[in-house]
């Protein structure tokens, strides 16, 4: 069965659970996952973070409840008709189309688009399927270059012959297909100007790689994508950040999954990722030490807290995290430059890669 007809009949089941209910004169209700941080398990085996077993139920006869119950279903709804019609939204789209006044009072069903946004993740969690596969999308975030050629929408697409932009990454990567792929691994980039420097400097054809820039915090379609590519076509997943605890926990969220999105890690995580820098080690290694910046009392307390987390517990990790704290530094990609505007992608990516000096 196709994920849409998969998709379709989630909803269907949901739709008819309820007028079941209703028939029998029960109280309408949704069981729905709890998503809060004592519901959230690191599952060592898997390596990444899942969600637990218990759960909550939201009940149309319940004055707490009642209207996130109706905004539920009508979130639900407009779904159905999205893939019902076969098309896409933004979730700004359907914050907009939901919006109206009830009968002849003067209550809205939704006045801020952030009662709606949380209801797409419910639904997610309830119908165990990710937000895309209801047709509801976000920006495109993220961008992409290499020797590989997809099918999106019925056009062909050849990554490497994009000029300077790169493909920009949708929020439906689940949609695409993979025509060709000649690479020998991924190599993510957290900054757009070091994916600007790489791409320009022909990184990804000297290596042989995928270049993904996720310009900042990964969107949920290059997580996606990254997993795609690592377990489709067997490519090893390298990331590039920051020295610093916000660039480790972005290499994090990319390995192992994040607390808010626990309920999809299985779907956008990539557990063999390995991060191959910019390390606090490497900034004494590779002589960037007049390119330090003071780190700040907040990220001394998210590092802090990176080291209590069971994926940071490794070794090299506490000791990478215990070294910027100790030092009360940090350091940006771009400091590579003070070598050399082309150090990056001709000496220091190359050798970490060849000498394997990466963090797992």
């Amino acid at each position: 069965m196709a994920q849409k007809d998969i998709t379709n009949k989630k909803l269907e089941d949901l739709g008819n659970k309820i007028i079941k209910q209703i028939e029998k004169k029960e109280n309408p209700d949704i069981e729905i996952p709890i998503r809060a941080l004592s519901n959230v398990i690191f599952d060592k085996k898997a390596g990444q973070l899942t969600l637990g077993d218990k759960t909550a139920k939201r009940y149309y006869f319940n004055v707490a409840h009642a209207k996130k119950f109706m905004l539920t279903l009508l979130v639900a709804s407009f779904s159905k008709s999205l893939l019902d019609e076969n098309i896409h939204a933004s979730i700004r789209d359907m914050y907009y189309n939901l919006k109206r006044t009830l009968g002849d009072s003067n209550e809205n069903t939704v006045d801020e688009q952030g009662e709606t946004d949380p209801l797409i993740v419910d639904l997610e969690v309830a119908l165990d399927v990710l937000r895309e596969q209801l047709h509801l999308t976000t920006d495109r975030k993220g961008i992409v270059a290499g020797n590989v050629v997809i099918r999106d929408r019925g056009d062909s697409i050849d990554w490497s012959k994009l000029g300077s932009g790169g493909w920009s990454i949708p929020s439906t990567v689940d949609e695409i297909d993979f025509k060709s792929v000649d690479a020998t691994k991924v190599v993510v980039v957290e900054k757009n100007a070091g994916f600007e420097r790489l791409h320009e400097d022909k990184f990804w054809q000297k290596e042989k790689c995928i270049l993904i820039g996720t310009g900042g915090q990964p969107s949920r379609g290059t997580r996606l994508l990254i997993q795609r590519l690592n377990q489709e076509h067997k490519l090893p997943v390298y990331v590039f950040t920051d020295a610093d605890s916000y660039g480790f926990y972005i290499y994090s969220v990319i390995k192992s999954g994040s607390i808010s999105l626990a309920h999809i890690s299985d779907r956008i995580a990539t557990p063999s990722a390995k991060f191959l820098g910019l390390t606090v080690s490497d900034i004494y290694k590779y002589d960037l030490k007049k390119c330090i910046i003071k780190a700040k009392e907040v990220d001394i307390k998210r590092a802090k807290e990176l080291l209590q987390y069971e994926w940071f517990k490794q070794p090299k990790w506490q000791k990478e995290i215990n070294l910027m704290i100790e030092k009360g530094i940090k350091a940006e990609i771009e400091a590579l430059s003070h070598r050399g505007l082309k150090f990056m992608s001709q000496e220091y990516l190359p050798d970490k890669l060849k000498s394997k000096d990466f963090l797992d």
